[in-house]
């Protein structure tokens, strides 16, 4: 197996090379890879059918790459790679005033904690918190808090901030396997940044409810048995299908209402006079890392993003761990044009961070290495490669406490 030390030695050499930085990445080569599919099954995932998929998948020539051959001029395939992902997400909303409104606030000792409601388009109303320092100078920069998918549903943006002096011990639990036990923006907001976090469609306050579902899924009751929350979380699994499905049939993707979303949030967040619009950084986990790439890949005026626990080559998935590619992560037709490492390389030239766990069974190996390398690839093309870090550490999916520091103070660096 390749060490991170090995690893860091051969991004650094390719970020450094003389040689024509506009070749394209190379094949993975050394790094492991998983002998077994996430649904547990020996060999490929769909076993005979698997070669002929195989041959479907875009190859590494990919067109759109920023290092094809074709693209020199930074800002002109930015350009280019953005018109083609928006087109491709699927979602044009009409254009709306937001009507923000600010429904409570309170006085949390160092920070404010504000519930605010904003349209992101004349359908969606979405529910945020904003954590405002009291000890800092204003306007201060901001920091997006972006929440991970791991298959929980009844809370959303309660990951990253406090939003009640109680929480769920089943969410506790969670901040404890995959957040250091934290709920990271209130160590955001005591550094001195304004956070904000929202519900994801289909998250917390965006969840789906049924007529006939008991009154404490309704209420989101702090009773709720463990197996309660559970037998929830396990009807909304299922049920994702079926709204991707909707989704599809109405004419969009679940990921072009993600990202749009979060792009309306940072409109949202610079008619703040608490916020500096010059400084604002996006953060998140797992969903909420391939959040935080789209964010910064699509609105520059991110100035900083740390993905966690979410990069890798999109085709290197299909064989055995395409089950780590859930609906709200897919966009038709781009595959054949650009892979998930080119897509977050469409933020060039901001600084961008991006973890991974070498634990991590969501992602097949070889994929996330070569991921991080066609990354470091393009920021050198770019002649930024000291804007990218790339960290592959012995941990599985998680944003322990760690791999928070070095986020804080990647934004202390740029922020």
């Amino acid at each position: 197996m390749n060490t991170r030390r090995q690893f860091i030695a051969t991004v650094a050499a390719s970020a450094a090379a003389s040689s024509p930085i506009g070749a394209l990445a190379s094949e993975p080569k050394a790094a492991p890879k998983n002998s077994t599919s996430l649904s547990g099954r020996n060999g490929p995932e769909f076993g005979s059918v698997n070669a002929v998929i195989q041959k479907l998948k875009g190859g590494p020539d990919l067109p759109m790459s920023f290092l094809h051959r074709d693209h020199q001029d930074l800002a002109d395939w930015k350009a280019k790679g953005r018109a083609k992902m928006f087109e491709l997400l699927q979602y044009a909303p009409a254009k709306c005033d937001q009507n923000a409104e600010v429904v409570s606030r309170k006085d949390c000792g160092d920070y404010i904690r504000e519930e605010v409601r904003f349209n992101t388009t004349p359908v969606f109303r979405v529910p945020a918190t904003v954590l405002i320092p009291k000890n800092a100078k204003l306007p201060a920069p901001a920091v997006v808090a972006l929440h991970s998918h791991g298959g929980y549903y009844l809370w959303g943006r309660e990951r990253e901030v406090e939003t009640s002096d109680a929480i769920h011990p089943t969410l506790k639990e969670m901040r404890e396997r995959g957040y250091g036990g934290k709920a990271y923006g209130i160590e955001l907001v005591r550094r001195g940044y304004v956070v904000i976090a929202i519900d994801m469609f289909y998250w917390g306050e965006r969840r789906v409810v049924l007529d006939d579902d008991p009154p404490e899924w309704k209420a989101r009751s702090l009773t709720l048995s463990e197996e309660q929350v559970k037998a929830y979380h396990t009807r909304c699994n299922r049920d994702e299908e079926f709204m991707a499905r909707t989704l599809f049939c109405a004419g969009v993707s679940w990921a072009g209402i993600i990202a749009w979303d979060d792009i309306r949030t940072v409109d949202y967040l610079i008619t703040r006079p608490d916020v500096d619009p010059n400084r604002i950084a996006c953060v998140g986990q797992s969903v909420g890392g391939l959040r935080s790439s789209y964010l910064a890949a699509l609105d520059d005026r991110i100035k900083a993003a740390v993905v966690s626990s979410w990069m890798c080559s999109f085709p290197n998935q299909l064989e055995g761990h395409i089950r780590g590619i859930g609906f709200t992560k897919i966009i038709p037709g781009i595959y054949h044009l650009m892979d998930h490492p080119d897509i977050a390389s469409l933020a060039m030239p901001k600084p961008l961070m991006v973890i991974n766990g070498s634990q991590d069974r969501l992602f097949e190996l070889a994929g996330v290495h070569a991921a991080h390398e066609k990354i470091a690839q393009c920021y050198a093309k770019a002649g930024v490669h000291e804007h990218f870090k790339s960290i592959i550490e012995d941990a599985p999916h998680q944003f322990n406490a760690e791999r928070q520091a070095d986020a804080w103070a990647w934004f202390e660096k740029w922020v």
